[in-house]
């Protein structure tokens, strides 16, 4: 298996068992409905389960065994969750970064799990997906990760002032690189989306993201420890890193997909 490949489904499976941790965590603490995203509203059996799944989920993806089928279910649960309970917030604040932010985080984690189900060996299960399945849902994955790109880019420019207080105080031109990065992103997005230097695009993407994850996460985790949106935001930044590298070998595994 390409040491790319590796490095990214372990950097994915690490951040599902956290999130898988978290619900854990947060419903011994907690009386009412447990926050999102990503954790799951409702009560806290459901946490529980939903915290279970991640963790099997991240099982069967470091072990290779039910891999295809755990990541195909992982990105339709992603994919409900953005539809029934994402998008009535977007309905209801349409000007709220908030939901963009959380609902768009958890589409490109979708698009990461079906391009890495559309690439895991098959287990040869009666019903399992079909190759032809897992290519739409490889190139469903691509696009909606993309998109995603492209709004976290609109929200770097529409707040390019915010983002840069959270740039670490010892880089310089903090504002700088808030407009760079949203650059970057629909540099990225285009590439994926047209093909062309996708690989590239994705292997850089996935550099940044974990450079994110060393710089910038890892002190404000250290920090405030007991925060969970910071350690979510950590966890976001490590699958998204993982996805990117997933993508990146995609291209060169199953460049007709």
């Amino acid at each position: 298996m390409d040491g790319l490949l590796k490095v990214g489904r372990l950097f994915f499976a690490a951040a599902l068992v956290f999130f898988g941790v978290e619900h854990f965590i947060y419903v011994g603490g907690l009386k009412g409905p447990i926050p999102g995203p990503p954790w799951i509203p409702g009560p806290h059996p459901v946490a529980v389960l939903a915290g279970a799944a991640l963790i099997a989920v991240a099982v069967c993806i470091v072990t290779e065994k039910l891999a295809r089928l755990a990541t195909v279910l992982l990105g339709v649960a992603l994919f409900l969750y953005v539809l029934f309970l994402q998008l009535p917030r977007f309905i209801a604040q349409p000007h709220s970064p908030d939901p963009w932010t959380s609902g768009f985080e958890l589409l490109a984690l979708m698009g990461g799990a079906f391009v890495l189900a559309r690439i895991e060996t098959p287990d040869g299960l009666r019903f399992e997906p079909t190759n032809k399945a897992l290519s739409h849902l490889a190139t469903f994955g691509r696009v909606a990760f993309a998109i995603a790109l492209v709004v976290f880019a609109v929200q770097h420019f529409l707040y390019a002032k915010f983002v840069a207080t959270i740039v670490p105080a010892w880089i310089p031109a903090r504002l700088f690189w808030s407009y760079f990065v949203g650059v970057a992103f629909v540099a990225a997005a285009l590439a994926i989306v047209t093909r062309q230097m996708a690989r590239t695009a994705s292997v850089l993407l996935g550099m940044m993201f974990f450079i994110w994850v060393v710089i910038l996460h890892v002190p404000r985790v250290a920090a405030n420890p007991r925060n969970g949106d910071e350690v979510t935001s950590l966890l976001v930044a490590l699958a998204m890193s993982g996805a990117s590298f997933i993508l990146a070998e995609s291209f060169a595994s199953d460049p007709v997909a």
